[in-house]
Order: structure tokens, then sequence, then C-alpha cells
């Protein structure tokens, strides 16, 4: 029986051009550079420029997704984009990246599930390929979490950047098994007990206000470890595979110590993560797109590889990906 897959035809990347490292960081709140490091990984983070939009990050990244894919914005359906930092409270990010883009047809819109906002996305973007509505998706995670963070908060601010990464997804021959090309299968989980240790203190119902991200770090860090762990086995059980079978995790880039824990758990070899938070810190839904776009230009990942992706965020939500490169 033929089915449709949604194969990764092509991603690109973003980056702001401001790098602010951990010694600048020792110079806005009492930190040091060291202690960053030891605790998270992250030696340095993106920030957004004054007036630098999440959508101006998007549709960079955008375009260097669609000229991977040697496609034009007039092939592309369908775009999700994944973002907790929307330009405005409306209309949806998504369509000031696609009017940027000259894309005329189709549907645009935003997800929000924070730090697993691109799992979500994808997982959207396929069911509507799956089911024929859509022929190629562009799959965007875009995020100025600098806009949200208070900046005498040195549990927090240390932790985040902004940055942009995406995929197009295009319709594929498959035949429902786990040899299929492209996403084999995605698998969503939410918890909203869990607000309260993470989350932002402001809204537009609540506060009329933006408001900043707040964290509990150390029961976030708990949750976070047997959450993706349990997300990733869930996948692999799903699709016949076991720890052995896979080639690459692209982890949502949190911490390299939730990092660390996850996979000592999965028993995965750690020379098949990637790891990108030294360079980027936590860019919420724009870390695994930015990951992979990493691995995919070090040529990291080949045709055939099993390749799986996981995040958790704030509500809690979390998830995984399941993809036969």
């Amino acid at each position: 029986m033929i089915t449709f897959r949604s194969v990764v035809s092509g991603c690109g990347s973003y980056l702001p051009e401001k790098i602010v490292t951990n010694k600048q960081m020792e110079e806005m709140v009492d930190t040091t550079d060291e202690w960053i490091i030891e605790r998270t990984g992250i030696h340095q983070r993106h920030i957004a420029a004054d007036g630098e939009l999440t959508s101006d990050l998007a549709i960079k990244a955008a375009q260097k997704a669609l000229a991977s894919a040697a496609l034009t914005a007039n092939d592309i359906d369908l775009i999700v984009l994944a973002t907790s930092t929307a330009d405005q409270t409306f209309p949806s990010t998504a369509t000031r990246v696609q009017a940027a883009l000259g894309m005329e047809k189709g549907a645009a819109f935003d997800v929000q599930a924070v730090c697993s906002g691109f799992i979500y996305a994808l997982a959207t973007a396929d069911n509507f390929i799956r089911s024929g509505q859509s022929k190629n998706a562009l799959v965007i995670g875009a995020e100025t979490f600098s806009r949200i963070l208070d900046w005498e908060d040195r549990a927090t601010c240390v932790l985040f950047g902004d940055g942009a990464g995406a995929v197009v997804l295009s319709a594929g021959p498959g035949t429902g098994t786990s040899d299929d090309q492209g996403i084999l299968s995605s698998h969503l989980h939410s918890d909203g007990r869990y607000n309260d240790l993470l989350y932002v203190d402001g809204g537009v119902s609540s506060t009329q206000s933006t408001g900043y991200l707040r964290m509990r770090g150390k029961e976030v860090f708990r949750h976070a470890v047997v959450n993706l762990a349990s997300v990733v086995k869930e996948a692999l059980e799903f699709n016949g595979l076991s720890a052995d079978d896979v080639d690459m995790v692209i982890p949502h880039q949190a911490n390299k110590r939730i990092l660390d824990a996850t996979i000592r758990k999965l028993k995965i070899d750690p020379d098949k993560v990637a790891v990108t938070v030294h360079k980027h810190a936590n860019t919420s839904a724009a870390s695994i797109p930015l990951a992979l776009d990493d691995m995919v230009r070090e040529e990291r990942i080949a045709r055939g590889d099993i390749i799986v992706l996981e995040a958790m965020g704030g509500g809690f939500t979390w998830g995984s990906c399941l993809i036969r490169w």
C-alpha cells in the first residue's frame, strides 16, 4: 500500500550577528564564566539587534531552507511557525513570513509549545502531508527570547539566546514501514499541572503586558530527564527500533547537563548526540532546527540514517519525532 511520507528536502538557519559571551554576562549580573559553563555548558548566545524581529530571523532561515530544497515560495502550500515570541499579538508571525517570501497560496499559522514548539510544528505539518492536504510545507522555529528575559535574574538570563531554523517537508512515497524515508512518527505530550515551574509572568488577558520568563530550574531538570528519555523510547518502540538503531539524536539544546543525563538514561553513544548549546544557548523552539542544520552542514547525517528529535518546554510540553533521513 502506497502512503505519503514527509521527507526533509531542505534545511536552513539564521543567528543574529550580536554575540554576548559569558565574560560579558559577568559585567551584567552576579555570575561567572566558570559557573555558567559548569552548570549549563553555555559559552555564548546570539542576541537580536534593536528592531530585529522574530519574523526577520524566521524569513532568513526559511530562505536558506528553500534554497537547500531547490524550491521557491511558489512551491510551498503550508507554513507552520513555532514561536513563543511572536512579532504581534495577531496576526501570526507565520503570515508575515508568508508575505515576505512572496507565497500567495496555501495557509500559514503559528503554534506555541515553547521549547517543544518545533516538534509540535513538525507533527502538524506531517499530518497535513500524510492526509494529502499539503505537498511542500515550510516548518520554522524562531525566537527572540532576549525580549522576555529579566536581565537582572542571573538564574535565567544566562540561559537563553535568539535564533531561527527551518526545514522544508516534501511529500514522498512510502509503504508504511520503518524502512520508509521521511518522518516515521511523532509523539506529543503535555501536562498543564506544572505551569508554575516554567512560565512567563505576563500576558494579554492576565496582565496586559509581556512579562518575564520565570523558572524553577531544579524541578524542571528532574522532569526533563524523565520525560525526554520516556518519549524517545516511545518513538523507538512504536517503530520497532532500539537505541542501537539510532544514528543521531538532535535534542532541544536547553542545558548540557540535561542532554548528558538523558543520553545516559537512554544508553546512547554520546558521539551520536548533536550538541550546540555551547554556542547558541537555549533558543527554545529554534534550538532543534538550528542543531539539525549544523549537523547537515557538518555532514554528520547521511541518507538512510535514523534521526531522533526530542524536546521539553513550558506547559509542560514534550515530544519526539523519528525520521529516516
